[in-house]
């Protein structure tokens, strides 16, 4: 499955939640009215941006900001970030074809028919006198009713390809507004990839408030400590649980960026089933006990408890990562989803949760970044002994195993689970198909077979050394390899389970070795063709290493029979150094013949 065929699975899913809302006739036409439906396709790409840019959930108040149809002055969407005073005017191109969404470019008179200045100076018509539509009006009655708008900013966002020249001048056509392009590849990037993988916010943008509701729901302790970073403060508060189910509902992966495991893999633990227990069996609040609690940290935490409400406060986190009890707000979430709203909050009423804060003040930028992520994955294995962690669960985070992720994506549109679980949401969405996502542990394998390494590719759990990774990144022929013995597994197996077999992963060396082409594009086909000759070809290669090989070769006499047999020791064979040299004689032979 291509990452345009993802594309369009998402975009397919939004559509599907207008069902239940008054706008369904318009996202929901005739199947075989392809017209339409790719007109409602449009419409949907605008709500992707919203969603994954915005974290705009709701169906209904997306579609509020979407302005796209007749009259509508050129934009096609817009939104007002109130908490970041910026007003973003929309215009979106989607193509209807793979080909057309990576290649065709916006044009000039496409852009020239944004009418950006009139719109924003509070204008109602066009320079032809036709007034603008409603959804454009809507627009300036918005920004007209900003008290403090003199204090926004504008910004013109254009989700299409744009051509070098256009790039150079795009500023200047709206009044030197800052122009925020998304191509197709960021698009796959920023808008694909984070539905998929359940992260549909950068860290950056991640603000979250917390409701204490209880009657103590002043009482912390905050305490400062002196780090190798400078000062750090440890706050420690009781939390009502269902806003820690709110939370991990909303942000899922995005908020677990540091925590070793991913939201969906948490499912199915032995402890999750006692969390729940806990939380539905007891009217009481014996969770507050029973519970280790979760850890976050965070850049800015402030806790306000003036806020014109009695017996309530507001926490405040900026930029929040929960490094630990990641199990018990899953299990939570889990709950708040599975019953409706005022179910929920019987179920979750006077139970709370212990939550500690560890408030990092100096910002994450430029050499404090890896310092600050460095410490952050100390914080995070030494807070994550209730459950073990593995040596390639905490190694999920460095900064070169989320750069190889990127590159596989970016040059196969394959999946690296990098952290186990976290495509989840993509598999149980219908967004992918599960052989779009490598385990980390395959790929390890993968690697170690392409390089002719058989022994490395048997054991437990093989993960890839630093100095590994950091070559495999760059090395895009060995990338290559271990994506076309990919497609050559799944031809062989039809799964995308780890196998072991030292023979499974000789026989994709020599898959590799023979067949790979040269242009990624012809990967699939060369590939089916290789696995159907397979059987053929490992007979006549098995022959080949015993005529190389007769010091591998020993002769008995059978008990029963009385006859002379010869066998050739395969297995050491396969595990043999000069192995790779016999594959490489035996194809230089096959073509020297042909």
């Amino acid at each position: 499955m291509s990452k345009y065929q993802t594309l369009l699975n998402i975009l397919d899913k939004i559509r599907d939640e207008s069902i239940e809302t008054k706008f369904k006739q318009k996202y929901q036409p005739d199947k075989a009215d392809i017209e339409k439906v790719n007109q409602a396709r449009s419409r949907a790409f605008i709500h992707l941006y919203l969603l994954v840019s915005h974290g705009i959930l709701d169906f209904t108040e997306r579609e509020h900001f979407i302005t796209d149809g007749t009259q509508d002055g050129g934009i096609d969407g817009y939104y007002i970030d109130t908490d970041k005073k910026v007003i973003s005017l929309i215009q979106s191109k989607f193509r209807t074809s793979q080909s057309n969404f990576e290649q065709k470019h916006i044009t000039l008179e496409e852009l020239l028919s944004m009418d950006v200045d009139r719109i924003l100076n509070g204008e109602t018509t066009d320079e032809k006198g036709n007034d603008y539509s409603g959804k454009v009006l809507q627009l300036v009655r918005e920004i007209g009713k900003i008290e403090d708008v003199a204090r926004y900013k504008y910004q013109v966002i254009l989700i299409a390809n744009v051509d070098k020249g256009l790039k150079l001048v795009a500023n200047k056509l709206f009044g030197k507004l800052p122009v925020i392009i998304f191509d197709f590849d960021k698009c796959y990037q920023r808008l694909v990839f984070p539905v998929i993988s359940g992260t549909f916010f950068n860290a950056s943008d991640l603000s979250i408030q917390i409701d204490l509701s209880n009657k103590n729901a002043g009482s912390k302790i905050s305490y400062p400590v002196n780090t190798s970073l400078g000062e750090a403060e440890i706050t420690v508060l009781f939390v009502p649980t269902i806003e820690i189910a709110k939370i991990l509902t909303k942000y899922k992966n995005s908020i677990l960026k540091f925590n070793p495991r991913s939201y969906l893999e948490l499912e199915g633990k032995k402890v999750n089933i006692a969390i729940r227990d806990t939380i539905v069996s007891q009217e009481t609040n014996e969770f507050a006990l029973f519970n280790n609690g979760i850890t976050f940290v965070s850049n800015e935490t402030s806790i306000n408890e003036r806020i014109g409400q009695k017996s309530k406060a507001k926490l405040m986190l900026k930029n929040p990562q929960i490094i630990n009890g990641g199990q018990t707000a899953y299990t939570l979430s889990k709950l708040l989803q599975e019953n409706d709203y005022s179910k929920a909050e019987k179920i979750f009423e006077n139970k709370e949760v212990l939550v500690k804060i560890i408030t990092l003040n100096n910002p994450l930028g430029s050499e404090f970044e890896n310092s600050a992520v460095q410490l952050i994955d100390k914080i995070s294995t030494a807070t994550n002994q209730q459950t073990t962690v593995s040596s390639a669960d905490r190694r999920s985070n460095e900064k070169k195993i989320i750069e190889l992720q990127r590159v596989i994506y970016d040059r196969f549109g394959l999946l690296f689970e990098r952290k186990r679980g976290e495509f989840g949401d993509g598999i149980s969405n219908g967004y992918i198909a599960d052989e779009q996502v490598i385990e980390r542990n395959l790929l390890v394998r993968l690697y170690y077979a392409s390089l002719g390494r058989i022994s490395n590719c048997t054991g437990k759990r093989p993960f890839l050394r630093f100095d590994d990774v950091e070559q495999l990144v760059g090395d895009l022929d060995s990338l290559d390899r271990i994506y076309f013995g990919y497609l050559c597994l799944l031809g062989m197996t039809n799964t995308v389970s780890i196998h072991r077999k030292r023979g499974t992963f000789v026989k994709l060396l020599f898959l590799i070795e023979k067949y790979k082409p040269h242009n990624i594009s012809e990967y699939k086909e060369v590939a089916s063709s290789a696995v159907k000759a397979l059987t053929h070809d490992w007979e006549a290669f098995i022959s080949f290493g015993e005529r190389k090989n007769p010091n591998l070769i020993s002769t008995f006499i059978d008990r029963q029979s009385g006859e002379t047999i010869t066998h050739f020791n395969v297995g050491g064979w396969m595990v043999s150094s000069h192995l790779m040299d016999d594959i490489r004689a035996y194809v230089s032979q096959e073509k020297n013949e042909a």
